[in-house]
């Protein structure tokens, strides 16, 4: 089967896999080749991909899931392959909106501080899981 993650600027990735797992706004999910299709709003989260035995992640900031006739496609706004990710930059990310959501007029920006965790912590998450 293959897969496309495209973004607004790119194609991030474009080729033959075995399996595909992502998280979708209603939980996370699996396709193997053959999936009848499906198709889903996507959380903000990792796409995980495994082509024979290599295993490789990627972040999906939010966007769209569509599988057909054993052709996957991601539309997101943003996507990095974990080994794009520097780990430093997403720690101090991190920090800097945890920092945010502490702040006492942290009310205004509560939902894009939390954004702001979530994307972090996802980048984080896709590092850690590349360094296993």
């Amino acid at each position: 089967m293959h897969l496309k993650i495209i973004t607004h600027e790119k194609v991030v990735f474009d080729e033959d896999v075995d399996e595909i797992y992502s998280k979708g706004v209603n939980g996370e999910f699996g396709i193997l080749k053959g999936h009848i299709p499906f198709m889903s709003a996507l959380d903000i989260g990792l796409t995980k991909i495994v082509q024979g035995d290599k295993t490789k992640f990627f972040t999906t900031m939010g966007g769209v899931f569509q599988f057909k006739d054993d052709e996957g496609l991601i539309l997101t706004t943003t996507s990095e392959c974990s080994d794009d990710i520097d780990e430093t930059r997403a720690k101090e990310a991190l920090e800097r909106a945890q920092a945010r959501l502490m702040e006492n007029d942290a009310q205004i920006d509560a939902k894009r501080a939390e954004a702001a965790v979530a994307r972090a912590m996802v980048r984080l998450k896709a590092k850690l899981n590349d360094n296993e």
